[in-house]
């Protein structure tokens, strides 16, 4: 599999760039039949720009893949949350815990996507180090635009990295970039404590090299700067904290304190503000106050979505010719349970959903839709980033560091403020909750702020909640870990050192 992956990569320089970089394009079209791609690239900054572009493009591609992919792993298949209707391919299977329907198996399951990203983030960091000042001379700083280049290299690679080690635990950990992809050697899968340790180290490379600014404000927000790196951080130290060992409950404290100062350092020098909920849809249209790490899906520059998983919960109400019965739906007791009686006047409430007194109720989040036949309102596309990281999910982890630490009041403040910000008539909590009964209520908050945004099953997970929302999650079979995909037995036969899931051993 890596063999085959470094092939392509090598081969194909700018790769998923060559859709959106049209000088990437040309530059490829000009070289002479003759000559080897190593020969005539890094040899320029555009060169660099468009390698680094194309490693965006991979990552969005494995992201978006198969109903944007990366909701359901975080969302569906908490299947509380959202239904998703039988449409004849096994999508929906992943929503009782059967993640073997073959559809699954050969999309879900399987990792190669990613494995995209991480190949050209090693290409990207083998070449780029190398790159003189000479080369870089289009340039008003060499230094820092080569570090620059390489911090974001190595964000990429930790998140392509924190992406699969949430989904699959072990996977194999590739940081070479080969010039010779034949002899590529096949990789086992590495113990998700490695796994962590390459990500937790990639981000410590990557900080130092970016800043906390953009030079270019076309670039802010949709492509990575310290905050970015901080954030990742911060989501990685607490999933090591709670599931590298999951037969405990009790999370690691030097992990847990480590992502408490890593936030510190985001709030006091990222200069990141919560968004005036005036403007709420904003921050899922993208590059908002709050926003830290995003995928462009604008249609600004044409990269809007008519696959991404909003269009499939809308109705013709918002799309011209669209359907009268979404495959996807949200799951009516989900707003009876986190918006009770006043809390119906929770800006989240008012501006995410519609039809919601209905038996299939609408998540609206996403709905910013654009007709590139705009006189016959044709052919639509989402224009709605995909919102990795924002200031709100930071603030809200205070509050489970804050219970981590056994500091309850200091919990219920944060999740009361967040509770105040959104309903002038919010229903608050009182200091004589048990931390237990704040955990829950910290979850449904969470619940309520990051509804189809990629987290919800790792926070179920994380704090050892699955069990309120996911009832095909026993906790007989977290503590075998099956919350774990399998890993596609197509990849076995390309690459025989690959051992399955351990939970699904003999049930592929």
């Amino acid at each position: 599999m890596i063999r085959k992956i470094y092939k392509v990569i090598s081969v194909i320089g700018c790769v998923a760039a060559l859709s959106t970089f049209s000088s990437c394009k040309k530059l490829l079209e000009q070289t002479p039949k003759n000559s080897t791609y190593f020969d005539v690239y890094w040899k320029t900054a555009q060169d660099a720009n468009n390698a680094i572009a194309g490693n965006y493009a991979l990552l969005r591609n494995a992201m978006s893949n198969k109903y944007n992919r990366y909701y359901m792993y975080g969302d569906a298949v908490a299947k509380n949350y959202f239904t998703i209707q039988y449409g004849g391919d096994g999508i929906e299977g992943i929503q009782g815990g059967d993640f073997t329907f073959q559809y699954n198996l050969n999309s879900l399951a399987n990792y190669t996507l990613y494995f995209k990203s991480i190949a050209m983030s090693n290409i990207v960091l083998k070449n780029v180090s190398k790159m003189t000042d000479e080369q870089l001379k289009d340039v008003d700083d060499p230094e820092e635009f080569r570090n620059r280049i390489l911090g974001q290299a190595y964000f990429l690679r930790a998140l392509s990295y924190f992406m699969m080690v949430r989904v699959w635990g072990d996977v194999p950990v590739v940081t070479e970039a080969y010039d010779d992809p034949i002899n590529a050697p096949q990789l086992a899968r590495s113990p998700k404590a490695e796994v962590m340790k390459l990500i937790e180290d990639d981000c410590h490379k990557a900080a130092p090299l970016l800043s906390w600014t953009y030079s270019n404000v076309g670039d802010a927000k949709v492509t990575a700067n310290r905050g970015s790196v901080y954030a990742l951080l911060t989501h990685l130290y607490l999933w090591r904290a709670t599931m590298l060992d999951v037969s405990t409950a009790n999370p690691n404290m030097t992990d847990v304190n480590s992502a408490d100062t890593t936030i510190n350092a985001i709030v006091s020098k990222g200069g990141y503000s919560l968004t005036d909920t005036a403007n709420y849809k904003n921050i899922f249209i993208g590059r908002s106050s709050e926003g830290i790490f995003e995928i462009n899906v604008s249609e600004n520059t044409l990269e809007g979505s008519n696959s991404s998983i909003g269009m499939y919960f809308l109705n013709s109400l918002y799309i011209n010719n669209g359907t009268n019965n979404p495959r996807m739906f949200v799951v009516p007791s989900y707003l009876s349970n986190h918006f009770r009686n006043a809390d119906t006047s929770d800006v989240r409430y008012k501006k995410n959903f519609a039809l919601t007194t209905s038996e299939r109720p609408m998540c609206i989040k996403y709905a910013n839709v654009i007709y590139r036949n705009q006189g016959q309102q044709l052919d639509p596309f989402l224009s709605n980033n995909m919102v990795v990281f924002r200031l709100s999910d930071i603030n809200l982890l205070k509050a489970e560091i804050a219970l981590y630490k056994n500091n309850v009041s200091t919990a219920i403040n944060i999740i009361n403020a967040s509770k105040k910000r959104h309903n002038a008539n919010a229903i608050l909590l009182d200091n004589t909750l048990t931390k237990d009964e704040v955990m829950d209520e910290y979850i449904l908050e969470r619940g309520r702020e990051l509804y189809l945004e990629g987290h919800l099953f790792y926070d179920l997970l994380r704090t050892r909640k699955y069990g309120n929302v996911v009832d095909w999650l026993t906790d007989q079979r977290f503590q075998l870990e099956g919350f774990y995909f399998p890993v596609d037995p197509a990849l076995f036969r390309q690459n025989p050192k690959l051992k399955q899931t351990t939970y699904w051993l003999g049930k592929v």
